[in-house]
């Protein structure tokens, strides 16, 4: 990998051990919770937190190892940086904060102006050139950002929550220009988020960070498909839960269970999508292997569709449309009985 980086470090009360790699060409993201160490992470791959113990490479050098004594400089690591709010110099013009990276590493003036000028000209910036930072949208001053971080030819391209401060509409435009520029890089790129839309739309792989620690990782469909924690659950929309299977029969710590048509055995997780969860407002007839009454505790309008949280055991959501909501006069605090098919419950080692 072109990145290898297993950072050690303290914040407060955050103890942050993570091991990351990268390759050439390839975008990872980082998702989590607040508080995860999402973002002391990217300061510490770029020089900015010193870490405590690991060490970081950069295509086969050494740019920081504690045990050995190396801590290169956040200035010669050749990283390009771009966060979330912008930390444009208010003082230059946009094209000067573009050159600001090229001057640092030794370009002439001129040279540095020509570089910055092409770069604004592929942004759709070239007309504001002069104008100061204060002058520019949150919009284009994000897209002044990335110029500058990219122009520099960096070796490796880390990007921290770069649409957070956007809104909507301007979110859409930058997030097409950023897959742009992405596609483009050839080095190794590190992308901070807590959109999994944005995640999705611009990694090659994602890694989840939990307290400090790696819970999960691996590409989008299969973080999705298999979810190892509630708040990876929650991110993706399923339902997710940790049981001990016997054969067909997964039982829960709250002393329910669940029947899949799948056979395991030992420590499972079991996920249902909300799609496959049927809502009843009286006991259904039939033989669904997986039923029982619990009490609607959130309805969720999520425009073409509703979300019906239902308290267990065990707890549970489904997905309804606006109509079958209406049909079964349910509202919170109401009764009510769920069913999900054996097929319908899909089991992963735990």
């Amino acid at each position: 990998m072109s990145l290898h980086a297993h950072v050690g470090c303290r914040v407060g009360d955050l103890d942050l051990d993570v091991s990351l790699d990268v390759g050439d060409g390839e975008v990872v993201a980082v998702l989590g919770p607040n508080g995860a160490g999402k973002t002391t992470l990217l300061r510490a791959i770029a020089g900015l937190q010193p870490l405590r113990a690991g060490r970081i490479r950069l295509h086969g050098e050494t740019l920081e190892d504690p045990a050995a004594g190396v801590c290169r400089p956040a200035a010669q690591r050749g990283v390009g940086v771009v966060f979330q709010d912008h930390l444009l110099f208010p003082h230059l013009s946009v094209r000067d904060n573009v050159a600001f990276g090229l001057r640092s590493r030794g370009a002439g003036k001129a040279q540095a102006r020509a570089a910055a000028a092409a770069w604004l000209e592929r942004t759709g910036l070239a007309g504001h050139a002069n104008v100061k930072p204060g002058a520019l949208s949150g919009g284009q001053a994000q897209r002044v950002a990335l110029a500058r971080a990219i122009a520099c030819d960096p070796a490796l391209l880390l990007l921290d929550e770069p649409m957070a401060a956007l809104d909507v509409e301007t979110r859409q435009s930058v997030r097409r220009e950023l897959h742009r520029h992405l596609d483009a890089f050839t080095g190794p790129c590190v992308l901070v988020t807590h959109e999994p839309l944005e995640a999705i739309a611009l990694a090659d792989r994602l890694l989840i960070l939990e307290g400090g620690r790696v819970v999960q990782e691996g590409p989008a469909a299969e973080v999705a498909r298999r979810p190892r924690s509630d708040w990876v659950a929650r991110l993706v929309g399923v339902n997710l839960y940790r049981g001990v299977a016997a054969g067909h029969e997964v039982s829960l710590p709250d002393g329910s269970r669940l029947v899949s048509a799948e056979s395991g055995e030992g420590e499972v997780f079991a996920v249902v999508h909300p799609r496959a969860v049927a809502i009843y407002s009286e006991q259904p007839h039939g033989s669904p292997r997986n039923t029982w009454q619990g009490t609607v505790r959130v309805i969720d309008l999520r425009g073409d569709h509703v979300r019906v949280h239902v308290d267990g055991p065990p707890p549970i959501v489904a997905q309804v449309t606006p109509a079958g909501l209406a049909d079964l006069s349910l509202t919170e605090g109401a009764p009510a009985w769920v069913s999900v098919k054996a097929t319908e419950v899909d089991l992963f080692p735990g």
